[in-house]
């Protein structure tokens, strides 16, 4: 039973992780919340439902299509809703987010209506369960956990040891002194809306895929224990969206298999506050000291 709902938080986690990469990674260069990251999962998520059920693309080309498109849309929420504003109030950029939030759900709405979609009959997608020792692993789930690890080592790849990733990091320490150096630090900041954006698509088809289900407000809930799991492991660090990602996944799996399903969010959040009691920065995060 232990093994087997572990397993299970496993793969919730998996998809926090890629929605707190997108969290951690736009505070860790802007300073800021993007509050509407939850509505970009959402809208990649019916967009690779799109691709699939509409377009009649295989799964393994709707990925990526789906991924660029929600990317494409990143980087042009970025350059809209956050741009202009960069420099002011750090409350004007987060009723800014907010205002992004509700405008996704209600575009949702209107093109797809207010229903539950779901992936099941799309060509391709087929249930396999496995057995080892009494513990039930299916091919979706497999195919979620693989997937979320490889692309959470890609981006710690990318943000460390290639070109682009030095620019971002330099960017994240000084945006000024980044621009001093020759980096076209607005070009840098889009790429970090953009890859954001086109790993909480993924995470939105595969918890569509996973739980046979997306619908205009499923960004809400996934959005917020995201959020909550990129300050829990230290939000500005990707290694902390990672762990906080399955650290919530896991002890939310857990808590509603032993104790209630009720409390099935509690207890995560629970877990948030113990931790940011004895660790304010999170489980992996720094402190920092503003000189004055």
């Amino acid at each position: 039973m232990f093994f087997q709902q572990l397993i299970n938080g496993i793969t919730v986690g998996g998809s926090y992780a890629l929605i707190a990469l997108g969290y951690t990674m736009v505070y860790g260069i802007l300073k800021i919340v993007n509050f509407a990251h939850g509505d970009v999962f959402m809208m990649g998520s019916f967009l690779g439902l799109f691709c699939m059920q509409v377009l009649g693309m295989p799964y393994m080309v709707a990925f990526p299509v789906a991924a660029i498109a929600t990317a494409v849309m990143g980087i042009f929420m970025e350059r809209v809703a956050y741009r202009p504003i960069r420099v002011a109030d750090s409350l004007a950029v987060m009723i800014s987010a907010l205002g992004v939030s509700i405008f996704l759900e209600n575009l949702a709405m209107v093109l797809w209506g207010t229903g539950t979609h779901a992936f099941s009959g799309i060509s391709g997608i087929t249930i396999t369960t496995y057995e080892f020792n009494k513990v039930i692993l299916s091919n979706i789930q497999i195919g979620v956990i693989v997937l979320s690890i490889l692309l959470m080592i890609g981006l710690y790849f990318i943000v460390n040891k290639s070109k682009i990733g030095v620019a971002m990091r330099a960017t994240s320490h000084s945006i000024k002194s980044a621009k001093l150096m020759g980096i076209n630090t607005d070009r840098i900041i889009s790429f970090t809306f953009g890859i954001g954006s086109a790993l909480a698509c993924i995470a939105g088809m595969l918890v569509g895929i996973y739980y046979d289900a997306v619908y205009p407000l499923i960004g809400y809930s996934y959005g917020l224990k995201a959020f909550a799991a990129a300050v829990l492991g230290g939000i500005g660090s990707i290694p902390g969206a990672m762990l906080g990602g399955f650290v919530m996944g896991i002890v939310e799996t857990l808590g509603a298999s032993y104790i209630s399903t009720g409390y099935r969010d509690a207890f995560a959040f629970a877990i948030l506050i113990i931790v940011l009691i004895f660790r304010p920065a999170g489980i992996l995060g720094k402190k920092e000291i503003d000189k004055v």
